[in-house]
């Protein structure tokens, strides 16, 4: 039985799955937003560590370099700017993704041209535009989508944007890579940046949603209000419990998948055999993971799916542990890389339908920055100190201390999403 909370009333969760799935026009929105904002997070957490690892750079340094990501973290302090003012053109929200995703696309062309010894500054300038532009895009794109969906179609569509979003992490994940073996850096970048065009033309033909949205009449207003109507909803100790959570529950995964190309070049394997075996188990694992986690989100609650699928999540990082203390296998490659794509993108999916779900339609850009913001802090975290952990652990020692790190967030669902009776 499906707790209340999750279906306001009036609303039909078992509408067949066919037209849910297949005949609704929002989840193709969701697929092609998904793609345009994954994109350029894993230009930084994948193609740049694997292109300045290609040039020399040590594991603790390529660590460091996430640290210029932290716009995903504190992005909640310019999102009420993107509430109140509007570009003209497009509306309140396309107008803004439209412009990111152009900068975007100058961003990440002209990366492969610097070089990390003679241009240091200028990369790092760029690095941090570029995980800007990626951030703000998040912020409309999340909150757009909060608009777009009904509250019984956020399972389905935050599992669909999700695997989306990773599906998005073959190009600079995957087909870069196999590039990167042939063609020089500075033609690399370019093709990749080249693929922000799906997300133009998306946004140049999707409508806009602001019906259920209040448009803050001052700054101050587009400020404080969000802040004073979540409270409104939580007590000071649930508030802090549920903020706990959101940074807890993916931190082990975080950690494990934090330098993984970089990882999986010491390991023995080339850049063409990460591109091409790894990243189709990513994206054959996402697709499946997609199906079976949306599917089940229309069945059960999102309480008892970030159990479930909380779990599966936790024991995927084993396989990783195993991985590290066994010669170099591309069939072993591609299992252990499915089944933790697999359980984690089962588990981002029910954390961001479960986040979406704490917000007012309201309020939903300001609120969805602030609590995607923390769910952000853990990967940078993870991918500072990564490296270090690994030089201090060695690789099977480091994936077990992620298994570990895992359990905290696990504990936290006893208070913050606990199972009821039916569930």
């Amino acid at each position: 039985m499906k707790d209340n909370a999750d279906y306001p009333a009036g609303t039909h969760p078992r509408e067949p799955l066919l037209r849910q799935i297949f005949l609704n026009p929002r989840m193709y929105i969701c697929i092609f937003l998904g793609l345009s904002s994954g994109m350029p997070l894993y230009v930084l957490y994948q193609l740049i560590p694997a292109w300045l690892r290609s040039q020399g750079l040590d594991l603790g340094t390529i660590g460091l370099f996430s640290l210029l990501t932290l716009p995903y973290n504190w992005k909640f302090l310019w999102s009420p700017f993107l509430d109140i003012y509007s570009l003209p053109w497009l509306g309140r929200r396309r107008g803004w993704m439209l412009i990111m995703q152009i900068a975007l696309l100058c961003t990440i062309g002209i990366s492969g041209f610097l070089q990390p010894q003679q241009h240091l500054s200028l990369l790092i300038l760029v690095i941090v535009a570029t995980a800007f532009f990626s951030a703000t895009q998040d912020i409309i794109i999340d909150g757009y989508r909060r608009e777009l969906l009904k509250d019984e179609e956020l399972g389905l569509g935050n599992a669909i944007h999700v695997n989306a979003y990773r599906i998005s992490s073959l190009v600079p994940g995957s087909l870069a890579l196999i590039l990167a073996d042939s063609l020089p850096w500075s033609v690399v970048f370019p093709i990749v940046a080249a693929f922000m065009l799906v997300g133009v033309f998306m946004t140049l033909l999707i409508p806009e949603t602001s019906d259920e949205t209040v448009v803050p009449q001052s700054l101050r207003a587009a400020i404080v209000d969000p802040f004073k109507e979540f409270f409104s909803r939580k007590a000071p100790t649930s508030a802090l419990l549920l903020l706990a959570f959101i940074i807890l529950y993916k931190l082990g995964d975080n950690m494990a998948v934090a330098l993984q190309t970089p990882i999986f070049l010491d390991l023995g394997y080339t850049l063409t055999e990460i591109g091409s075996v790894a990243k189709a188990a990513n994206l054959s694992a996402s697709i499946i993971g997609g199906i079976v986690g949306g599917v089940l989100m229309l069945r059960m609650s999102i309480a008892r799916a970030l159990w479930i699928f909380g779990l599966i999540q936790m024991s995927s990082i084993l396989g990783y542990a195993y991985l590290a203390a066994v010669p170099p296998v591309l069939w072993l490659l591609f299992t252990v890389n499915s089944f933790e794509y697999f359980g984690v993108g089962l588990g981002t999916a029910a954390l961001t339908a479960f986040i979406a779900l704490q917000t007012s339609r309201s309020f939903s850009v300001t609120q969805l920055a602030i609590l995607l913001s923390f769910a952000t802090l853990a990967r940078t975290l993870a991918s500072a100190w990564a490296g270090f952990i690994i030089e201090e652990l060695g690789y099977t020692n480091f994936f077990f201390a992620c298994f570990i790190l895992a359990f905290p967030g696990m504990i936290l669902l006893y208070w913050v999403a606990p199972l009821r009776n039916g569930q």
